[in-house]
């Protein structure tokens, strides 16, 4: 997908993040974890998570809701940025550091990441293609790989506030 495919997409859909984002940290979870997404391929009944992490350059704490898939006791979630032909800020800023904090629903975590290779990743990309099956169609309009971060619930935490995030959402 070109750069501009990939900001005209973007454009059209900030509004809808940011009211996804900001109605998932004024209830606490209660609204936002589960979202119909069939207007853009995706399911009824698709789960959402916030990440919390810093950024890479500037410092500041981003909050970003992401779909994604639970497997063996892990969130995975893809940063596939629509099928652009560049990473997404918010994993490029996740993978500069080892912290990341996770909130499902109503339940936040600190916890740590990590990215599946070789057969593991294959399994793990065919269960999060059967949950979100429109993330074929991303990686199919790229040639870069979209990749998947592991993330594993350490420590339980507050649930994130709109406060927390000193940063403006990142695409």
């Amino acid at each position: 997908m070109s750069d501009e495919t990939s900001a005209a997409i973007s454009a059209v859909r900030r509004d809808w993040v940011t009211e996804h984002r900001e109605a998932y940290l004024k209830s606490g979870g209660a609204e936002g974890h589960i979202m119909d997404i069939t207007a853009v391929g995706g399911r009824y009944f698709a789960t959402h998570c916030l990440v919390k992490y810093r950024g890479r350059n500037s410092g500041k704490i981003f909050i970003t809701p992401l779909t994604y898939a639970d497997i063996g006791g892990e969130v995975v979630v893809c940063a596939s940025k629509g099928g652009a032909d560049h990473h997404p800020e918010w994993y490029l800023n996740i993978v500069a550091r080892p912290e990341i904090e996770i909130q499902v629903a109503t339940q936040a975590f600190r916890g740590t990441w990590r990215e599946p290779e070789g057969e593991e990743r294959k399994k793990i990309w065919d269960f999060f293609i059967a949950c979100h099956p429109f993330y074929a169609d991303y990686q199919a309009s790229t040639s870069r790989v979209l990749p998947l971060l592991m993330i594993s619930a350490e420590a339980p935490i507050p649930v994130f506030r709109e406060s927390d995030a000193t940063g403006i959402r990142q695409s």
